[in-house]
């Protein structure tokens, strides 16, 4: 049995190597414009985002149902691209600690996956569990001391998975946290347990900064992506098993009254995250997308869902506020900063009159190699990829340190023009 899983393992590994992997995620809450053949050319695996990892802990396993039928995805891209299921995301973290608990219950979850991979017809797939070992979103009802033994049990997961995937021809690819204090899993003991199990491995080399901060710094920036890449590697991951992440959105925070910041690095913030661990509202991300870029429809109607804000013609009605995540409300979280003024009520400054000022007169920072401003008036804070940022991290990173690939989040988050797909696509071809 050894002999044969060693035989599957070489013959996936041989197949993956033949070129530099060039992975997008797909997601769900992004697809109003999607991008033609041309833009997409080149893309290697695409990852439908997210099946919730609690669907596979049961016998018999849940139903997931994908935002869209495979083949209208798979006509997206070049003949060939794999499509992958990705299971869990930031918030999924009580499914894949109760499918790694035990040895029986690692193998139903094994065995789940590899029903629904079957049945759907997906090519591959990305387990998500960002934070095994604690720092989850939920770490704060669920703290990091109850969860030290998943250091240990999340590669026995990882392994039963790989087990029954490699002999159906199926890849299997983790995402993995830039941040240092959440690489609580991923120690020098456990790392190269990893690495021996796994196809791939796409570095979140974005979201360096959070709302767990108090002073500013970049979400992405050469040094930063660099920093954790040298971490990974240093802890026993192959090189040519680490993808560099990309991410096709601004991170925004509001900075402390008062705070003059003159620099990107170390300016104090308002409190951007309660002491339950909920979202003040004082923090936020604004896509590429399209309809971040375009002027507020005349012709609104009042919202039948609660639905509201950029991509969409309704605002909110009775007075309610449009808050930054597209929902009607009365709660500071609608109506704070991150509102969106022109579709409803908004107490705070607009979000997207200051992301159309950080774009237009954005810096450099020369130091750490990332695009930031400072709004001084609502005192928000920016932080950003550009397009030549990008080409960079391929020479300065992907190149220097021996990388397999790239990949970003998410596919349609870039659809205003399509420039940070496109820098992509240039320094792939450049491998």
């Amino acid at each position: 049995m050894r002999s044969i899983i060693l035989a599957c393992l070489a013959a996936t590994a041989s197949a993956a190597s033949q070129k530099a992997r060039y992975i997008l995620y797909f997601d769900q809450w992004h697809k109003t414009v999607l991008p033609n053949n041309t833009v997409t050319a080149g893309i290697t695996h695409v990852i439908t985002a997210f099946a919730n990892s609690a669907l596979f802990t049961t016998d018999p396993v849940g139903e997931y149902v994908p935002f869209m039928d495979l083949a209208s995805v798979r006509a997206m891209f070049d003949p060939g691209t794999k499509v992958c299921m990705a299971i869990g995301g930031w918030g999924d973290t009580d499914g894949f600690s109760a499918g790694a608990a035990n040895d029986t219950s690692r193998k139903l979850f094994a065995k789940n996956v590899a029903k629904t991979v079957k049945k759907l017809g997906y090519d591959c797939v990305d387990v998500d569990w960002e934070f095994p070992g604690g720092n989850g979103e939920d770490y704060k009802r669920n703290p990091n001391s109850g969860k030290v033994s998943e250091i240990e049990t999340y590669p026995l997961l990882l392994s039963e998975i790989k087990k029954v995937l490699t002999c159906h021809g199926y890849e299997l690819s983790i995402a993995v946290p830039a941040r240092g204090d959440d690489m609580i899993a991923y120690t020098t003991e456990q790392v190269p347990k990893i690495n021996k199990i796994v196809d791939y491995v796409n570095v979140m080399t974005y979201d360096i900064m959070n709302r767990r901060d108090n002073v500013t710094k970049h979400h992405t920036s050469l040094k930063g992506s660099l920093e954790a890449i040298d971490a990974y590697i240093s802890r026993g991951f192959t090189p040519s098993k680490l993808n560099l992440g990309f991410a096709f959105y601004t991170k925004w925070f509001t900075t402390a009254p008062g705070a003059q910041c003159d620099e990107p690095i170390g300016c104090p913030t308002e409190v951007l995250e309660d002491a339950n661990g909920a979202d003040t509202g004082k923090a936020g991300a604004m896509t590429f997308e399209a309809a971040n870029f375009a002027p507020v429809p005349t012709n609104l109607t009042d919202s039948p869902d609660a639905s509201c804000g950029a991509g969409s013609y309704y605002r909110c009605p009775n007075s309610a506020c449009c808050s930054q995540s597209n929902w009607c409300g009365t709660e500071p979280a609608h109506c704070g900063t991150g509102c969106q003024s022109g579709y409803g009520r908004c107490d705070g400054p607009s979000i997207k009159d200051s992301f159309s000022e950080a774009l237009a007169n954005g810096k450099f920072d020369i130091v750490n190699g990332g695009q930031w401003y400072w709004d001084a008036e609502p005192r928000i804070f920016w932080t950003w990829d550009t397009p030549q940022i990008i080409a960079r991290k391929f020479t300065e990173i992907v190149a220097q340190k021996g990388l397999g690939g790239v990949f970003a989040w998410s596919l349609a988050q870039d659809s205003y023009d399509w420039s940070h797909l496109l820098a992509l696509q240039a320094g792939v071809k450049g491998m």
